[in-house]
């Protein structure tokens, strides 16, 4: 793997958006603890991105953006609003991540159209989700009428989504993405989907028959070609870093608290979460240059950001393991801050295929060792 700075990666970035975002995480905590019981929509929090711009913040920077995950220079300042979010609310975090996702999609594979039609959506406040997991019993399939027939769970923010970005199977034959205006309430069931953390993302299943789609953006395939598939996992471990961030920040709060920080065993614990903390900012901070570099092999793209999601997740795990200790009884007491963060870390942690990801990469940079001088 290259060597690279994080300072080099961005000309300039959008400070005074990152310092409103950093004002907002002490309510937005406040909130989620109240979001939580009931499973509610962060509605207020999604507003205070709307009015602040950041849900324009991914279109390119000539468009107004600030081409969070659509343009390199904008990797600096998305890894920072991504790390915010987290840090107040994981389930916001995953929204917004799935906004900038879907709007990446359409700007790297959508005609000159489609890009302007998405990104006059993103200027008017329209939050995108992002939803591409079948149900089971129901693939998601465009008709040769041109209407869709089946159905998509998880999907976050389902019924307070407006656009979403979809895949469905074509009647030629491949997966395509399409867009279309996201369903309300009455086409979504949450039955199926209470989770014990990030309940305030929403998740639901997704009943799309009969929608006709706005747009298909790209040709069939294109959702899943790399390095932008496996890449765009950097900004999921950003957000998770922020969560892991709020948890070791409210775990010394409380050993203060508590007049527990001079005991040499809960400083120990400190000292290990914030290696932790550190190792984690640490390959975010790399997998997010990599992830959003333009020139770079893409088998390298891909392998050193799958790296970085497992060394992150590796990273959080510790962070849950030495919060546990560190606060006993008061870590799992319903209504805490920590029990929350670590509730909603832990699920949202559970990416699809860890060991897979691993053994891919450690296999691609085996091949890359430099044979020995005969």
């Amino acid at each position: 793997m290259d060597t690279h700075r994080f300072s080099d990666s961005a000309e300039a970035l959008p400070q005074p958006l990152l310092h409103q975002l950093a004002q907002l995480v002490p309510a937005m905590q406040r909130r989620a603890l109240q979001l939580d019981g009931a499973a509610d929509f962060p509605a207020a929090d999604i507003d205070s991105l709307r009015s602040l711009g950041a849900l324009a913040a991914p279109l390119p920077l000539e468009w107004g953006g600030a081409g969070w995950g659509t343009q390199p220079e904008g990797a600096a300042g998305l890894m920072q609003a991504l790390r915010l979010l987290g840090q107040g609310n994981l389930s916001v975090g995953r929204l917004y991540e799935a906004h900038v996702n879907a709007l990446r999609l359409v700007m790297r594979f959508g005609t000159r159209d489609q890009t302007h039609e998405s990104g006059r959506d993103a200027l008017d406040g329209h939050l995108f989700g992002l939803w591409v997991t079948d149900a089971p019993d129901a693939p998601l399939r465009l008709q040769v009428d041109g209407v869709l027939s089946g159905r998509k769970a998880p999907c976050s923010g389902a019924g307070y989504a407006a656009r979403a970005l979809v895949t469905a199977q074509l009647p030629s034959g491949g997966v395509s993405m399409l867009t279309i205006r996201a369903p309300g309430h009455e086409r979504i069931d949450r039955t199926g989907w209470n989770t014990q953390g990030m309940r305030s993302a929403c998740n639901g299943l997704a009943v799309l028959d009969g929608i006709r789609p706005t747009a298909k953006i790209g040709a069939a395939g294109d959702y899943l070609r790399q390095p932008d598939f496996s890449a765009g996992a950097w900004r999921t471990s950003a957000v998770t870093l922020g969560g892991m961030e709020a948890l070791i920040a409210e775990m010394r709060r409380q050993l203060v608290r508590r007049e527990r920080d001079g005991d040499p065993y809960q400083r120990e614990r400190v000292g290990k979460a914030l290696i932790a903390q550190e190792t984690a900012r640490f390959w975010v901070e790399r997998a997010a240059l990599f992830g959003e570099a333009h020139d770079g092999d893409a088998n390298d793209i891909t392998n050193t950001v799958n790296l970085a999601r497992i060394a992150v997740e590796a990273a959080c795990l510790d962070a849950l393991r030495i919060a546990q200790r560190a606060l006993g009884l008061l870590a799992f007491r319903q209504g805490e801050l920590s029990e929350l963060l670590m509730r909603d870390l832990a699920t949202y942690l559970r990416q699809p295929a860890p060991d897979e990801t691993l053994t891919e990469a450690a296999a691609h940079f085996m091949r890359r060792v430099v044979p020995e001088t005969p």
